[in-house]
């Protein structure tokens, strides 16, 4: 990547579009495999990420029900182009906080990590979080995730009506029109990311690990929650404790094997797996019968093709340290092993600790994590990785045990902090950024190159909960504030799926 302002970014987009050459492609790209992750780069080539075209260059555009958004928290949006988007490309505008919702409640704010699954009559279910705390002013409201049925994991020390994180369900029809919603988890805190479970439920998590000394919790916090896609109320929030107490941001779970990888928000932070005592998980309710929690270790031994460097290490205790230095490793497969956490649930933040202790690989703030249907690989985020500090981008090869870095931001205008990652079915991986400044969803093409796909064209709010229907008709992605849902699609309602060069 080059040194670009974000606005000369997309100008070089356009020009791209009109035949123009604008940067040489990654040599990351493998005929026979997605993002070329095992191709080995040649001696002496270290390799960069370029520029792609994706779908064209964005444009404003105003979403399709613009007339139903004259009265919200914002004020009268139906005038605002609140998304760039490609030509041929099209949004509606849904559940934005403060309306109201089919279950009585009213949208929390916050909006953030979510995942799509297939409801009834070709419908689409979405479970979102609600990155809140408790009490949180959001336009007013202090409610957050209080569910009508009154199950929540923690009462809080509040005054009546008012609550803290969750997840709501949005049920969404084949127009991207909102059908009904509902809050679905209550009692928990600052939901950021989380992951869907092949057996359709939603596994939420907390990014908090805070306990009763604030004098507002009644329990402690820190753990997953598994919220079903399609229960129709909020669920009796059980904490996943075995998978561990620590600064949850995201999981994905490989339906081979269920084990489900998990990613923390931390600047030391580890990269998980969890071992479930139910093989083979399959229903709502396995993961509760516990299992063994693992962390990442990375071969320390090991040189960069292109230039012989070696891998940093982060202690005594040669972890390697994934959060500067290794750009010169982008495209090369690196061994993995695991090693047991024994003490899951310590009183204070501690958990990554005994990971550091064990050699345990280190990884600058994980956050977004998401398993790719295609090649059985899991993609992770380290948003503040990279020597610029501008975010990391790391599949994992659960078959080869091998993790490899396929993209390292060297420009913000180009990749600024991404957040929440999703696979689209194409393939193509898709980013939310969460930086400094200019919002986007950008895209990741088979190549390895990078595109901008959304603009948030409203502020400088971050993208989050980036996800694909099934028959990969709709990208459904949230902005956090002022709390909004987006559905986005082709005009002509075909899947979107990007075109891959010959």
């Amino acid at each position: 990547m080059y040194s670009l302002t974000r606005r000369k970014f997309i100008t070089m987009l356009s020009a791209a579009a009109a035949g123009t050459a604008v940067a040489p492609l990654a040599k990351l790209y493998a005929q026979n495999h997605p993002h070329g992750i095992f191709n080995r780069p040649e001696p002496g080539l270290c390799l960069t990420n370029g520029l792609g075209e994706g779908f064209g260059p964005i444009v404003d555009k105003l979403p399709v029900n613009a007339a139903e958004l004259t009265d919200t928290v914002a004020g009268n949006l139906s005038q605002i182009p609140l998304l760039k988007l490609p030509q041929g490309f099209s949004y509606t505008a849904l559940s934005i906080t403060g309306q109201a919702m089919g279950d009585g409640s009213v949208v929390p704010g916050d909006h953030d990590g979510m995942a799509c699954f297939l409801g009834q009559n070709g419908h689409y279910v979405l479970v979102r979080n609600h990155e809140l705390s408790p009490a949180e002013n959001k336009f007013g409201n202090r409610t957050g995730c209080l569910p009508p049925n009154g199950k929540v994991y923690d009462p809080f020390n509040l005054p009546a009506g008012q609550g803290g994180g969750g997840t709501t369900t949005l049920i969404v029809d084949r127009q991207g029109r909102l059908v009904m919603d509902y809050i679905s988890l209550g009692g928990t805190i600052r939901n950021c990311a989380g992951g869907l479970t092949p057996w359709g439920s939603w596994i939420s998590c907390e990014e908090d690990v805070s306990t009763l000394s604030n004098g507002v919790n009644t329990k402690i916090h820190g753990y997953n929650f598994e919220v079903p896609a399609m229960l129709g109320q909020a669920v009796d929030p059980i904490p996943l404790i075995d998978m561990g107490r620590f600064n949850h941001e995201a999981v994905a779970c490989d339906p081979r094997t269920g084990f489900v990888y998990q990613t923390e928000d931390r600047g030391d932070s580890l990269f998980y797996r969890f071992v479930p005592h139910v093989r083979q998980p399959r229903h709502f309710g396995d993961l509760q019968q516990g299992g063994t929690l693992y962390a990442m270790v990375i071969d320390a031994n090991i040189t960069a093709i292109c230039d012989g460097s070696s891998l940093p290490v982060f202690n005594e205790h040669a972890s390697v340290d994934t959060r500067k230095n290794v750009q010169s490793f982008l495209g090369q497969p690196l061994p993995v092993r695991w090693v047991r956490i024994e003490e899951v649930n310590p009183a204070t933040d501690t958990l990554r600790l005994e990971g550091h202790a064990k050699g345990a690989a280190v990884f600058s703030r994980g956050e977004g994590a998401w398993y790719d249907n295609n090649d059985g690989l899991i993609y992770f985020v380290a948003t503040g990785g990279g020597n610029n500090g501008d975010g990391q981008v790391w599949a994992y090869n659960p078959k080869q045990e091998t993790v490899t870095l396929l993209v390292e931001s060297t420009d913000n205008g180009v990749l600024d902090n991404p957040d929440n990652i999703t696979v689209a079915p194409d393939g193509t991986l898709y980013l939310c950024e969460d930086g400094g400044g200019e919002q986007f969803v950008v895209g990741v093409d088979h190549q390895g190159n990078l595109f901008p796909f959304a603009k948030n064209n409203y502020n400088n709010s971050e993208f989050c909960g980036a996800c694909f229907s099934p028959d990969s008709r709709f990208m459904f992605v949230n902005v956090q504030s002022f709390g909004v849902t987006y559905a986005i699609f082709r005009d002509d309602y075909r899947p979107i799926k990007l075109q891959v060069p010959a």
